[in-house]
């Protein structure tokens, strides 16, 4: 069976953050991610995870000035040195939370900015953040974003050129995050996307479409797909990025147990 982390920037947000660790692993969860720790220090992350007996799974580096509308920096040619210290931001919190992931945002495509610089850019803010990150053993996830409905101009928005990415990164501990909720929107054809590029993917994330909200509440047939993971033998996390419909707990039916 899958093992399912709690995303806590989705779930169990009637409570403040440091709250949200203890109802994760009353509702049986045994991991958690969230998309930025740095609002809070890393040392008081690591006390509410370990009292909690959580695993932190994943973390993202800091987008830019989110309030202002950045959603990541690794395209930007003009903000090379923010991501430069980005990197070290998230190395230092993953050393101190013991997390082997964290997912590089790439940002929003700049207005007259050529399609190749973008890409020369990202490619070479990658291969930075691989080689330091690699020094603590983390691996740097990229994630492919639907740019129609949750995330318009960013720039990483195809499934297919994520993969494609990853090999001109050409860094072993560089993967894809593939959220099946944004694979949906981009292109569908999810079964064969992960029994054909399986290796090349080190995380998963969920969500229904249309809506984002819990499995069991749209389109995806997710007890297949978990059942594909097993049969492929995928032992990594799936991290449940969804907007409950009520609460966290009443739309929790969904969660397989052991």
């Amino acid at each position: 069976m899958p093992k399912f982390a709690a995303n806590l920037s989705f779930l169990f947000t009637d409570v403040p953050f440091a709250d949200r660790f203890a109802r994760a692993a009353a509702a049986g969860f045994k991991g958690v991610e969230y998309l930025f720790p740095y609002e809070w220090a890393a040392h008081d992350v690591a006390e509410w995870l370990k009292a909690a007996d959580l695993e932190q799974v994943l973390f993202n580096l800091a987008p830019g000035d989110w309030a202002a509308g950045d959603r990541g920096l690794a395209c930007l040619p003009d903000r090379r040195g923010e991501f430069v210290d980005s990197v070290e931001q998230a190395l230092a919190y993953a050393m101190v939370l013991d997390c082997e992931r964290v997912h590089c945002m790439a940002g929003l495509r700049p207005a007259g900015v050529a399609e190749a610089e973008l890409e020369a850019t990202y490619v070479a803010n990658l291969r930075h953040a691989a080689d330091r990150l690699a020094t603590a053993g983390v691996t740097v996830m990229i994630e492919p974003i639907n740019s129609r409905i949750d995330m318009p101009g960013y720039w990483l928005d195809d499934v297919a050129r994520g993969f494609r990415l990853l090999e001109a990164v050409d860094r072993d501990n560089v993967k894809l995050q593939l959220d099946l909720y944004h694979a949906q929107i981009i292109q569908g054809d999810l079964a064969r996307t992960i029994e054909a590029h399986l290796p090349q993917i080190g995380h998963i994330q969920i969500a229904d479409n249309p809506g984002r909200h819990e499995p069991g509440t749209g389109e995806i047939h997710y007890p297949y797909l978990f059942d594909l993971l097993d049969r492929l033998g995928y032992s990594g996390w799936i991290g449940c990025e969804y907007k409950p419909l009520t609460t966290t707990e009443a739309g929790l039916g969904w969660l397989p147990r052991a």
